[in-house]
């Protein structure tokens, strides 16, 4: 049974050009220090919602919403991410996935079930442990970028820049990065203090230029790229 840690009934941001409700799954191995939903983070919740509760929800939406979007937390994290998956594709919601890649294999069994993926790509590969405080997440993300660029599944790769975290030299050496291993839609974002608890991070985030700026250095290495400022 799914671990549902939030829901919210309507967007039109989390799935570009869908009108998706959100599914937040409980529980992410990771400690972003920028993370925007730290609430998610431990396995469990104090205010988890049934999945029975959510699946009433979906009936009643049934031809109101174009699809479903498994976003956390990291979604990949539960065991039962396959089965809630396909018991919402059951009452005819097309499947949304937001993932930070990190378990590569379960990644690559749910991909079947998935009609689009917004992957977090947060630093590159060999410094990922800077940003999620974990050894060895950079090896475990690249091979989940691997994973969704080979299924041919729709995707759109996006990286949260914070300037102490990450310069622009480095967004640009990560762009040429993932150009190179096939990602097609790529979006930078600036950090946000919303959410965040790390008070050095939101202390600091003044940029030495526009984030707009670095991204025009980017633009025709994609089909399709963007900033969001």
């Amino acid at each position: 049974m799914l671990r549902v840690g939030g829901l919210t009934p309507l967007s039109t941001s989390d799935w570009p050009g869908m009108l998706a409700a959100v599914v937040f799954c409980q529980g992410c191995p990771w400690r972003c220090g920028y993370c925007h939903n730290p609430g998610l983070i431990p396995a469990r919740g104090d205010n988890e919602i049934p999945w029975e509760d959510v699946l009433a929800f979906l009936r009643r939406r049934q031809g109101l919403l174009d699809g479903v979007v498994f976003s956390g937390g990291e979604p990949t994290s539960q065991a039962g991410l396959p089965d809630a998956m396909r018991e919402v594709r059951a009452l005819g919601f097309k499947i949304g996935l937001h993932t930070g890649g990190m378990y590569p294999q379960r990644l690559a069994a749910v991909l079947p079930l998935v009609d689009w993926v917004g992957l977090d790509v947060k630093a590159p590969f060999a410094d990922y442990p800077r940003v999620t405080g974990v050894a060895g997440s950079g090896e475990r993300a690249h091979a989940g970028l691997l994973e969704v660029v080979a299924s041919g599944v729709a995707h759109e790769v996006r990286t949260t820049v914070h300037p102490a975290l990450l310069a622009d030299a480095e967004v640009v050496g990560l762009a040429h990065d993932l150009a190179a291993r096939g990602v097609t839609h790529y979006v930078i974002q600036a950090f946000r203090s919303q959410g965040c608890q790390d008070a050095d991070l939101c202390g600091n985030a003044t940029r030495e230029r526009p984030l707009q700026d670095a991204g025009r250095e980017l633009a025709g290495l994609f089909g399709a790229f963007s900033v969001r400022a």
